[in-house]
């Protein structure tokens, strides 16, 4: 999923943007943006996109009952 071919193009986690805020990117090529703007001059970095978190096992509502047969 991090490497994907197809990946739909944001200048949050493209090589000529750093982020500045939760909502900006200072862009290389256009300025100031907004980070789910793009350009033609996109080029994914996969080092600059962060996947979303794992869910996280709820334990306290598993029983014993649910791991016998």
């Amino acid at each position: 999923m991090l490497f994907r071919k197809n990946m739909e193009p944001r200048c949050a986690y493209c090589q000529h943007g750093s982020q500045i805020n939760d909502r900006e990117v200072a862009c290389v090529k256009r300025g100031i943006v907004l980070v789910e703007s793009h350009c033609r001059s996109f080029r994914y970095d996969p080092l600059r996109r962060e996947p979303p978190r794992p869910a996280v096992l709820e334990t306290e509502r598993l029983k014993e009952e649910n791991f016998s047969i």
